[in-house]
């Protein structure tokens, strides 16, 4: 075997990585910086001859690092974008270093077990039903698909129709009802599936973005065939959960009519939630629906990327992922095949920091996340609507906080709140985005890092502030 010099590599990397992780509760959240100036940094000519890999870790690690966003600095609330917990940096450190192709157990029997584990513990953890089939995927976006396709091989397989065999040509027609305020990747989900964004049948939502349950059922009431309804656990924007006992009580009724359903509960911000008895009230019934996608990138905190798609039956989500050939080495079911349950052959062992998380973290420190979390955007919202320059205009059920920056007399609202959100990114104390709601751009905080505290939201709240003053006294100044 060639050998190279493994322990300067490693000397480059760990050096790097313990002054990037030391200086997180102080440095700049968003860098500084524009597209230009990270280019002139790193867009050099292809080197014609080698470099030792250990001097170009090193020089990586000092150009790049400043333009470097704070993901996991306790102070990003942007994206719903997790932090980083111990654990899983431990283990995504052990996964480059064994860098296993997961997609089947005989290439790699000690990730595929680990990965079976790992799913076990998040079904039992969800309260879901114990048969559920899990695929591990790079994301919501994936989750969604993943699940979406297996609904489809259910709802057509029931009428006679193999979509997998004889794909979507002459297929009977199927109803996808969605609520108004749903994702995108739902949307672009459907459109990968060949389902198209025209099957959509929309169904209205409160104030708060919650499906309305008597618009469903009077929606279902019209439609006869295979259906596949949409629901939510966290919307992006407003934190809310659907009513999921009342949508499974209709789609039972639907399907008692004699058309094949299937109920999908989006859960990318929030299915996390179901492992804390502190959030019943939001994810009761949740059980009782067909599948659920989450992002363990999101509130479990687990590092990019991981995406969770979880089936109640696993025969169609087996049918929809699964591929057989004779080049593959693939078991009788004595052990968990990877690539059953999700569309990749090649894979990163993303569930190796699920294992490792949920090992660390253990029941109680799962349903505290969600609990902390909470209670922070709830902090958040709190110190906030006590000032007369902002307004939250959402119920803050979870970790979302959507709130509206009030300009000075006559001026444009909507770019006032742009521009605060601009400044308050540009001020660097923390990250926070812009969303439109209801025709309104706002600023939306997403409190989803394990390591923010008291004094995270308490720091930033003033920051807000400031930049909100500034802004506003420049305004009148005009």
């Amino acid at each position: 075997m060639k050998r190279s010099d493994w322990d300067a590599v490693l000397d480059a990397a760990v050096a790097a990585a313990r002054s990037y992780l030391a200086s997180l509760p102080d440095r700049r959240v968003y860098p500084d910086t524009s597209p230009d100036e990270v280019r002139a940094v790193v867009d050099v000519p292809l080197p014609d001859r080698s470099l030792p890999p250990a001097e170009v870790v090193a020089e990586l690690a000092r150009e790049l690092e400043p333009f470097v966003t704070a993901h996991a600095s306790g102070r990003y609330f942007g994206f719903v974008i997790g932090g980083l917990h111990p654990a899983a940096y431990g283990a995504e450190l052990l996964v480059s270093t064994w860098d296993q192709n997961a997609g089947l157990y005989a290439p790699t029997p000690g990730v595929a077990i680990v990965e079976e584990v790992a799913v076990r513990w998040l079904v039992d953890l969800l309260g879901l039903p114990e048969h559920s089939s899990v695929g591990l995927v790079t994301g919501g976006q994936m989750a969604n698909f993943t699940c979406l396709a297996a609904a489809r091989d259910h709802v057509l397989r029931t009428v006679g129709w193999d979509v997998e065999a004889d794909g979507l040509p002459g297929a009977p027609r199927i109803h996808v009802v969605v609520k108004t305020g749903r994702h995108t990747t739902v949307t672009r989900a459907l459109r990968y599936l060949g389902l198209g964004e025209r099957t959509i049948i929309e169904v209205g939502c409160d104030d708060q973005d919650r499906l309305l349950v008597e618009e469903l059922r009077a929606t279902l009431a019209s439609l006869e065939g295979p259906t596949i309804v949409c629901v939510e656990a966290g919307n992006i924007n407003t934190g809310s959960f659907d009513p999921f006992d009342a949508v499974a009580d209709v789609a039972d009724g639907h399907r008692a009519r004699g058309n094949p359903t299937w109920v999908h509960v989006d859960g990318a911000v929030g299915l996390l939630a179901a492992a804390s008895a502190a959030h019943v009230d939001l994810t009761a019934g949740v059980e009782r629906l067909d599948s659920w996608s989450t992002d363990g990138h999101k509130l479990l905190n687990v590092a990019y990327d991981c995406g969770i798609a979880i089936c109640r039956d696993p025969a169609p989500h087996r049918a929809a992922m699964s591929v057989r050939a004779s080049y593959l080495v693939q078991g009788d079911g004595e052990t968990r095949e990877a690539m059953d349950w999700n569309p990749e052959f090649s894979r990163r062992a993303r569930g190796v920091g699920v294992y490792a998380t949920l090992r660390s973290l253990g029941r109680d420190g799962v349903a505290d996340l969600a609990v902390r979390t909470t209670r922070l955007a709830r902090r958040f919202a709190a110190a906030l609507a006590a000032d007369p320059r902002a307004e939250v205009v959402n119920d803050v059920v979870f970790n979302q906080v959507l709130v509206r920056w009030l300009p000075p007399d006559d001026h444009d609202p909507d770019d006032f709140n742009d521009r605060v959100v601009a400044a308050i990114q540009a001020d660097g104390t923390a990250f926070v985005s812009g969303t439109t709601w209801r025709d309104h751009r706002l600023m939306r905080i997403s409190v989803s890092d394990w390591a923010t505290d008291e004094p995270d939201v308490d720091r930033t709240v003033a920051a807000m502030l400031r930049c909100a003053q500034r802004l506003a006294a420049g305004a009148d100044a005009r």
